[in-house]
């Protein structure tokens, strides 16, 4: 259903293509990398705060039942 909103079913191979190439022209090849290691930074530490939340309620819940 959201795939039908964002026209991707319908873009094809060519469609990825045209965009790879206009991020490429905008970027660089050099700014590429960059960009998706701090992304990647970013979801680690997204990650690591949402298991440290999920232990400190766990945590919470045990010290209830005490």
């Amino acid at each position: 259903m959201m795939l039908d909103l964002l026209f991707v079913n319908k873009m094809g191979i060519w469609g990825f293509v045209l965009i790879l190439v206009i991020v490429l022209l905008l970027f660089g090849g050099k700014k590429i990398p960059e960009m998706m290691k701090g992304l990647g930074k970013g979801v680690k530490e997204f990650k690591d705060a949402s298991n440290e939340n999920k232990s400190n309620d766990t945590s919470s819940d045990e010290v209830e039942k005490k």
